[in-house]
């Protein structure tokens, strides 16, 4: 299997584990509408490496994390029903965009 350009880690601080099963959109700004283009579960290891092609051309991209959905399966409540992520690809280089998660907080940054 090919790893797609964009691929996204989320761990659940709050329990201090992977967040598992947690639905992940990824979508491109064309002209200032959202295209989805890209549609991913994390796996056992919080993981998402198929969210599509291996090479995007450069633009606007959002991820979008359905964290509400995750934490009513752990039956438990949050602030962030969703999460999105935008952020820029200007170049051929894996875009590694990990998610820091917890009930009433997230955090982010480029990874590698």
């Amino acid at each position: 299997m090919s790893v797609s350009h964009v691929t996204t880690h989320i761990l659940d601080t709050g329990a201090g584990r992977p967040a598992a099963g947690v639905a992940v959109v990824l979508s491109k700004n064309d002209a200032g509408t959202w295209r989805e283009l890209a549609a991913s579960t994390t796996d056992a290891d919080g993981r998402a490496k198929d969210l599509g092609p291996e090479q995007l051309e450069p633009g606007h991209y959002k991820l979008n994390f359905d964290t509400g959905t995750y934490y009513a399966g752990l039956q438990t409540a949050t602030f962030f029903p969703e999460v999105d992520l935008v952020f820029e690809v200007s170049g051929p280089e894996h875009y590694h965009v990990p998610l820091l998660l917890s009930p009433f907080a997230y955090s982010t940054y480029r990874g590698s």
